[in-house]
């Protein structure tokens, strides 16, 4: 359904910084600055993407969204979650654990990137 995803970064390497360390973590090669200054992370058919906005203004957080990443394991979670905190995230919403949704379980972990941004790494565990 999705080809990319793009978020605003005021600080580019900033960010570059802490996502390469977090996608590490799951099994991602660093990002890729191209000569516009945009950073790219591609695996498989997917891509995730920095920019400072093109408008000039500051780079805001979405009101409301959130980005999630697969993880292969709920250690792999907790270790995204940890190392995210050591590079500059910022720890939101409830400590990592189990949500429950409908009839499934995950085990999630969320964080503000550098620029605010709401992600979180994800694990299916039924």
């Amino acid at each position: 359904m999705f080809s990319h995803v793009m978020v605003g970064a005021n600080d580019i390497e900033e960010s570059k910084t802490f996502y390469d360390a977090v996608f590490q973590v799951l099994g991602h090669p660093p990002g890729s600055i191209n000569p516009e200054g945009q950073c790219f992370y591609f695996a498989d058919n997917n891509v995730f993407a920095l920019t400072r906005p093109l408008n000039g203004q500051p780079a805001t957080h979405g009101n409301g969204t959130t980005i999630g990443f697969l993880a292969k394991s709920t250690k792999l979670v907790d270790t995204w979650h940890e190392v995210g905190v050591a590079h500059g995230g910022v720890p939101c919403e409830d400590p990592p654990g189990v949500r429950d949704f409908e009839d499934r379980q995950y085990y999630i972990a969320y964080l503000r990137d550098p620029a605010g941004n709401k992600i979180c790494a994800l694990h299916s565990i039924s």
